[in-house]
């Protein structure tokens, strides 16, 4: 199977370097007109120049694809619908929206300011929602759209010194999972990637020897699919790094049941072994379906 993205537009946010680049120039070497979106900041989101976004767009152009600068950030709502309206001023509509815009503040948590903390928040998290917001509209209307978020295994596992990141980065698994049920009967589907890449954002926390196996273009295969047409799945989270490609999904033990009287305390510390007991569990594609399980319906 050729997969192949001729007639559609995609916004990669970010696009500037690192993954993001990886998925622009992937994207349009299968045909996708994209709009490359980077305000050109530094590692923690101060500074701005348009050249980062410049030179992908000049790479695709070189290859013969197709393909437009925008250099807002994400991070105000304002600027984030802006990047949507270059997208359609420059192709017509959007059809893809890779949310990959990113920024780090690391330090630990009471070593780091609320506002180190927001701005990292604003960035992932709302970042993420206020350009898919003004996407959506368009998505909705022509019944078609594939969104990818990214989140991380910062979020989803835990990383010393990133608060701020790891909570924005589960955020928006929280997001996806709401968002892929608005969007199912308008066939849009909603995906998130918890990728593990060597770029800017991580490359002092890794050898070269490490750096050279967790190339950024090792993941966007990945992110193309969940863009493509091909792509039936939604409200999924996707590993992806280092040529390994993986599902990842929360499950739930059987836990133990108070029945006929109200529960007290002692029974929660009497029989926490059983209750925190994983080796039998479930998946809920919803959070109706574990309220029904709860509550023994």
């Amino acid at each position: 199977m050729t997969v192949r993205f001729d007639n559609r537009v995609a916004i990669v946010t970010g696009a500037g370097n690192g993954l993001g680049r990886a998925h622009a120039l992937l994207l349009a070497s299968r045909g996708a007109k994209v709009l490359v979106n980077d305000p050109g900041g530094a590692r923690d989101g101060e500074g701005g120049d348009n050249a980062a976004a410049d030179r992908v767009v000049a790479e695709i152009k070189a290859a013969g694809g197709q393909a437009a600068p925008n250099y807002d950030s994400v991070a105000d709502p304002a600027s984030a619908a802006n990047i949507v309206k270059t997208a359609v001023d420059a192709f017509g509509t959007v059809d893809i929206v890779v949310n990959n815009a990113g920024i780090l503040r690391d330090k630990s948590f009471p070593n780091m300011t609320m506002d180190d903390f927001d701005f990292v928040v604003k960035v992932h998290f709302l970042g993420t929602a206020y350009v898919t917001h003004a996407a959506w509209p368009i998505l909705r209307q022509k019944a078609y759209g594939r969104i990818v978020v990214t989140s991380s295994n910062s979020g989803i596992y835990g990383n010393f010194g990133q608060t701020n990141y790891a909570g924005a980065k589960l955020a928006v698994v929280g997001f996806m999972n709401a968002l892929r049920l608005e969007g199912a009967k308008y066939n849009i589907m909603v995906n998130a990637l918890a990728p593990v890449a060597g770029t800017r954002m991580t490359e002092d926390l890794m050898t070269p020897e490490v750096l050279a196996k967790m190339k950024p273009e090792f993941v966007s295969p990945m992110v193309a699919y969940l863009c493509s047409e091909q792509c039936q799945r939604s409200g999924e989270i996707w590993a992806a790094g280092a040529g390994y490609f993986s599902r990842i999904e929360y499950r739930e033990g059987p836990g133990v049941r108070v029945a006929g009287r109200a529960p007290t305390l002692e029974d929660v510390a009497d029989n926490i072994e059983k209750i925190a007991d994983l080796s039998t569990n479930s998946a809920y594609h919803t959070s109706t379906e574990e309220v029904q399980v709860v509550l023994g319906a």
